[in-house]
């Protein structure tokens, strides 16, 4: 494509009028890549789900969050991390400085799993495309995946979460930091530990203010 791209630049600059070069719109681009994730039978998941859970948030993103998949809450009304751990997320972003509608967030599958279990492997094979697409059009400064199951789908990688985690990894091209998932912190009980995670997360978000700040003109 880039080929092509350059083929038709030239010819345009020799004064070939009647050639136009294609111009991106994450607008509409994103509107079609929802309608095929709203029509979508590629795996079971969709027999089980109540709404499909494509991803929101802004066309221009500076950063993109990636999550697990749909939980009960998002499932129930078609919209990504709106339950107790997206209200965290909330929280984290509004830390930040900066709101819903400046970052995208998506999931690595866009249908609930049965009983929050783990996306199986076919699963994600079959919806992987969807985000490494939504990832192309929107074209972050950086990928934030959440937890070690966003992280290790999308670089087909086996890292531990732990000793991985702040770290500034690539995806063809784009910086990527991988931290806790928000759920994983509501799931511990002791007071400390919570802090602890907490604490850890916002340095991994320190870097990836950082890698943004760097990335501006």
């Amino acid at each position: 494509m880039s080929d092509l791209r350059s083929i038709l630049t030239f010819f345009g600059e020799m004064g070939a009028e009647f050639l136009h070069l294609p111009v991106n719109d994450p607008r509409a681009e994103l509107a079609e890549l929802n309608r095929e994730i709203l029509q979508c039978r590629r795996c079971r998941l969709h027999e089980t789900k109540t709404q499909y859970v494509p991803g929101e948030g802004s066309q221009h993103p500076g950063i993109f969050f990636v999550g697990e998949g749909p939980g009960e809450t998002e499932d129930q009304f078609g919209r990504p991390f709106i339950g107790r751990a997206g209200q965290l997320l909330d929280r984290i972003i509004q830390k930040m400085g900066m709101t819903r509608d400046d970052v995208f967030i998506g999931n690595v599958v866009k249908c609930r799993p049965p009983n929050n279990r783990e996306p199986l492997k076919d699963e994600v094979e079959a919806c992987l495309p969807f985000l490494r697409r939504q990832i192309a059009v929107l074209r972050p400064r950086v990928i934030v995946c959440l937890g070690k199951v966003a992280l290790n789908n999308l670089l087909n990688s086996s890292y531990s979460m732990g000793r991985i985690r702040g770290q500034v990894l690539d995806f063809e091209g784009t910086p990527l930091v991988p931290t806790y998932h928000p759920a994983f912190i509501l799931h511990k009980k002791d007071k400390e530990d919570i802090s602890r995670a907490k604490w850890e997360v916002w340095e991994d978000m320190q870097k990836v203010l950082e890698l943004i700040r760097r990335d501006r003109p």
